[in-house]
């Protein structure tokens, strides 16, 4: 397992509908794939032995990017998610559907916030 997923906790519980992001998902991708291709011309700038605060930059503007993606995330959860939750713990009386619904958002902006 390498340095990156080794932290990634499991998920809760799976959603087997629509995610929140469902609407959103090819803005999401393109927006992933030019992150990614952010990535690949850093690796570029280091391999040519490019200007060290050249390179801080295009690591900012990635990290600013990658915010962007998780903040847009994070509403969709919210928005989706929880308010599907609010809805079921209504339905059905349980309201400890919501709260782990709650604690699991903020659990992940946490982890987004180490």
């Amino acid at each position: 397992m390498d340095a990156v997923t080794q932290n990634v906790p499991e998920t809760v519980e799976t959603h087997d509908g629509p995610h929140g992001y469902a609407s959103d998902k090819d803005a999401y991708l393109r927006r992933l794939r030019r992150i990614e291709g952010q990535v690949r011309g850093i690796a570029r700038m280091v391999e040519e032995d490019k200007y060290c605060i050249d390179i801080l930059t295009q690591v900012a503007a990635i990290n600013k990017a990658l915010h962007a993606v998780s903040l847009g995330l994070v509403q969709d959860h919210m928005s989706h998610c929880l308010v599907d939750a609010a809805q079921e713990s209504e339905r059905t009386g349980n309201p400890e559907l919501v709260t782990a619904k709650v604690q699991e958002a903020a659990d992940a902006i946490g982890r987004l916030l180490r």
